[in-house]
């Protein structure tokens, strides 16, 4: 039985700790990158003069473990860095590992305890694991400009609830290690414009869209890919939108189909861990947070419609394609073929009527509808790229997307899974089901992932009842509870992969239904001020409006899968193969499975990028 060390109230030496500051310094005139395309980009990058100044020396010495609440008042280990050079620059700083002394043993990480604080922001306390495992323990990551000063405090403590096994007579020594580069690539309007062919450009004289069936304009940004809609003539901004549906929401309250205000547009740019914006990764640094959202009514038939005239204007972070930006990215090109209708039903910024908003179908040959406000269509949010944002990598094609400047992550072995970002992708399970993807980070630590598509036995999408009694109610005791926290573990998982997995998460059972805040499938308000009804299991589903809680990424006949939010007291609601939502009695036997679940947060990223092509390959760290 392992022994706590708090009760014993022993002293520990654990050697003095010095953390020695190291710097990796580059100098340099030019930086040449090659994309993958006709071009090659030579970008003057000037000087890097990057300098770390040390404060006091940091030591541990005959300490004991200590609460968080002591931990956080220590005087901690003070450093800044200062950019002195000409240009921005990307900096990471790693913690490393010291070789010990003849007779020393390492501390484990997961005895020790940290915060940092960055200027005035402080980050933590937290498990020195949720850092990474050595060599990638990362420490802190972003750009600092020229004449910037970021300073820091490092304070580290051994964890009041760590074991004698775990710390008595153990040592910790580590360096700081600080990786910096310059930006490369070109800026993203620059190299799209000089990439895509003219006959696949339309200019309005306000803004040139990209056109055509299937033109090489997909990028990946914060774990989802993307189509380039449009670059703005005068401010260079580039408008994109999701290749694929995200989630499902209902737009507004019924008869309601004003965007200002609408569920729509408060999720779209909620910054909580339940909203989309909230998700994406350093949005501040690539994304222009006062865009204006045009979404005028508008009556006419696709080919007749113009320019929107600002009627109706709104200014936020995040929005969807009105309708005339849908018809003017398929200028000269058949509403079926063109690669904005990508199959799946989709709503867009403009109102049709008092009580109607347009969205895009999938098949008709006018390629969009009205719809009342209150049925929940697939959601493809859409943003506009800052100028200044660059391209470093990637040709645009599909397989190959263009990849952006502070997001284009390399050599990721190491590194914590609960440090990455929603939409990425994660080798998980077994065989013709082993593709996840991540949802959120949910529960503080862990990382929330669903897999990439609705189960699947033997080339064909598994169905099941919710529950053959009809009870709406999640539990690891109705029948797809059982299937999911059973059967599936041993079936569709295996030993490994399970043993990363949570014992126990709270899965949230709130209703939604119609026409009402996608929040109360968590919350009993929309001023999330309190939890729904919810249940204890290692295994669950999403819930309506929960991100990954859409269609997945094409139509597919029978794709349909169950969510956890009930619709009414007799009914459930699901997505259905064209990336809307529909609901049915729990005893219903037609419906999918996707299932998801919490990962331990000392999982780590062992190989991969996170792209479908690439997913990471995990494992748990020792």
């Amino acid at each position: 039985m392992k022994e706590s060390i708090k009760k014993n109230k022993k002293y520990i030496i654990i050697g003095i700790i010095i953390i020695i500051l190291l710097l990796i310094g580059i100098a340099f005139a030019y930086l040449t990158t090659t994309l993958h395309g006709d071009r090659e980009y030579e970008v003057r990058a000037g000087t890097l003069d990057l300098v770390l100044n040390e404060g006091n020396e940091l030591t541990l010495e005959k300490q004991i473990p200590i609460e968080d609440s002591e931990g956080m008042t220590l005087n901690g280990f003070t450093f800044s860095l200062v950019n002195h050079g000409s240009i921005d620059t990307d900096y990471t700083i790693y913690l490393d590992d010291i070789a010990l002394d003849e007779g020393e043993t390492r501390m484990p990480d997961s005895a020790i305890r940290y915060s940092l604080t960055r200027n005035d922001e402080v980050i933590g306390p937290k498990n020195l694991t949720t850092m990474g495992s050595n060599p990638n323990r990362r420490v802190d990551f972003g750009t600092i400009s020229p004449d910037e000063t970021i300073n820091y405090t490092l304070r580290i403590w051994i964890d009041y609830d760590a074991t004698t096994e775990e710390a008595s007579g153990k040592t910790f020594k580590g360096q700081l290690r600080v990786v910096a580069s310059q930006s490369v690539g070109e800026e993203v309007s620059t190299v799209l414009l000089n990439n895509i062919p003219k006959e696949n450009q339309y200019d309005d004289g306000t803004d040139t869209f990209i056109t055509g069936e299937d033109p090489n304009n997909y990028i990946w940004y914060s774990g989802k890919l993307w189509r380039a809609i449009s670059v703005n003539n005068e401010a260079k901004t580039t408008k994109l939108v999701t290749q694929w549906n995200i989630s499902s929401v209902a737009y507004s309250k019924r008869n309601n189909t004003s965007f200002a205000g609408s569920y729509m547009e408060d999720w779209l740019n909620d910054t909580s861990i339940d909203g989309f914006l909230g998700n994406l990764r350093d949005y501040e640094n690539f994304i222009v947070t006062d865009a204006v959202w045009d979404a005028t009514l508008d009556t006419r038939e696709l080919g007749s419609i113009s320019r929107p005239n600002g009627t109706s204007i709104v200014t936020n972070t995040v929005g969807l394609l009105n309708i005339y930006e849908y018809q003017s990215s398929c200028h000269g090109t058949a509403y079926s073929n063109c690669y904005l209708t990508n199959g799946l039903y989709w709503w867009t910024l403009t109102p049709y009527s008092s009580n109607e908003t347009i969205y895009v179908s999938p098949f008709n040959n006018q390629n969009y509808d009205t719809r009342d406000t209150a049925v929940a269509s697939g959601v493809r949010p859409s943003i506009n790229l800052k100028a200044n944002v660059k391209i470093v990598d990637g040709d645009g094609t599909i397989d190959n997307p263009y990849r952006l400047d502070g997001d284009n992550d390399r050599k990721l072995s190491g590194v914590m899974l609960n440090t990455r970002y929603s939409g990425e992708y994660i080798r998980f399970g077994n065989d013709e089901n082993n593709l996840y993807r991540i949802v959120s980070h949910e529960t503080e630590g862990l990382t929330k992932i669903t897999s990439a598509e609705p189960l699947k036995s033997s080339g064909k999408f598994k169905t099941m009842a919710f529950d053959s009694n009809n009870n709406v109610n999640y539990s690891i005791t109705n029948t797809i509870g059982t299937f999911l926290n059973g059967d599936y573990l041993t079936s569709y998982v295996g030993v490994d992969y399970e043993n990363m997995i949570e014992d126990s998460t709270t899965w949230y059972l709130g209703t939604v239904n119609s026409g009402t805040s996608y929040k109360l499938a968590k919350y009993v308000d929309t001023s999330m001020s309190g939890y729904t009804t919810s249940t204890e299991a290692k295994v669950g589903l999403l819930r309506f409006g929960e991100l990954m809680a859409g269609q997945f990424d094409r139509y597919e006949n029978n794709g349909f899968y169950w969510f956890l939010t009930p619709y009414t007291s007799s009914s459930l609601r699901f997505s259905i193969q064209a990336g809307n939502n529909n609901y049915d009695t729990p005893d219903t036997t037609y419906v999918g499975i996707k299932p998801a679940l919490n990962l331990k947060s000392n999982v780590i990223i062992t190989s991969g990028d996170g792209t479908k092509e690439n997913p990471f390959e995990i494992e748990l760290a020792s």
